[in-house]
């Protein structure tokens, strides 16, 4: 039987110096998802805007499903400024406020994350108090609970971050965001592993996975640690290379792949979205080798 994951978070135009692309780390996960033959729904809100009605079109062009997205009325289209580096690494510029910061609670989301094998959230979604409220509201009725952190500077306050860390039972960090935490937490560990294990034990964190750009990943799972150099290639852009990453580990999992294995096909998922321009990509199968 297919898998079932639920996201909630945002959808946003990227826009670059030569034009804009649809993106928001929420949505790039469901839409990875999607393409992985997961069956995957996203709760997020575009306003009543050109803007909103391109991403939901956008959207539906892949044949991803709309129902559980809703339309603001006064909030407009989340729009990202992105700038990239020499090395191609991305700076975004997050316009606040947008529709995405007001995502109602309803019946019908609650549902939906019941009956969802996973439900994945963010930091970022809890920039606002209503998304958050509906965040930790859903965080009630969710089977398995995927905390992608995805710090935004300056959306997030520690005491935010230290409830959802609460809640996962798995968790996806990136090498900056475990300073943040070492700093914040007061963890004592000084290398990934102890600061991982601390974090796990902290928090009763069943999975940790740790990004580490271009040298691969490790995963923390019952004490034990997983390493994967990653794969080489010559890096477009990095926008959506950590999202593919994360959706490609949640549907090797879910699908009962051994750990290092799930690592493995993140790997090869990430470094591939890294190759190609923009967040979303069109893929399949042969993206595995």
């Amino acid at each position: 039987m297919k898998k079932s994951v639920i996201a909630i978070g945002e959808i946003l135009w990227d826009v670059f110096p030569d034009g804009k692309k649809a993106g928001g780390s929420s949505m790039n996960v469901a839409l990875n998802l999607h393409k992985q033959n997961i069956k995957s729904q996203f709760i997020s809100a575009v306003g009543n805007d050109e803007n909103g009605k391109e991403l939901l079109l956008f959207l539906s062009s892949k044949g991803y499903p709309i129902d559980l997205i809703q339309t603001h009325t006064t909030l407009p289209t989340s729009t990202v400024e992105v700038k990239l580096d020499g090395q191609h690494q991305a700076t975004y510029t997050i316009v606040e406020p947008v529709a995405w910061d007001a995502i109602a609670q309803n019946d019908k989301i609650i549902e939906a994350v019941k009956q969802a094998d996973a439900f994945v959230y963010c930091s970022l979604t809890c920039r606002n108090e209503e998304s958050k409220n509906t965040i930790l509201t859903l965080l009630k009725h969710a089977k398995l609970k995927i905390f992608d952190i995805n710090l935004r500077p300056p959306f997030y306050t520690i005491e935010t971050l230290k409830t959802l860390l609460t809640e996962a039972d798995i968790l996806k960090v990136n090498e900056h965001e475990l300073v943040y935490l070492k700093e914040e937490l007061g963890l004592t560990g000084n290398t990934d592993e102890q600061l991982l294990k601390q974090i796990s034990h902290n928090f009763k964190i069943e999975i940790i996975c740790l990004t580490v750009g271009e040298k691969g990943a490790y995963v923390l799972q019952n004490g034990y640690l997983y390493h994967h150099k990653g794969y080489q290639v010559e890096v477009a852009d990095t926008v959506g290379a950590g999202d593919s990453f994360l959706a490609t580990f949640i549907s090797s999992y879910l699908n009962g792949y051994p750990i290092d294995t799930v690592l493995d096909r993140a790997c090869k998922v990430g470094a591939f979205v890294a190759s190609q321009h923009g967040a979303n990509p069109d893929y399949g199968d042969e993206v595995f080798g």
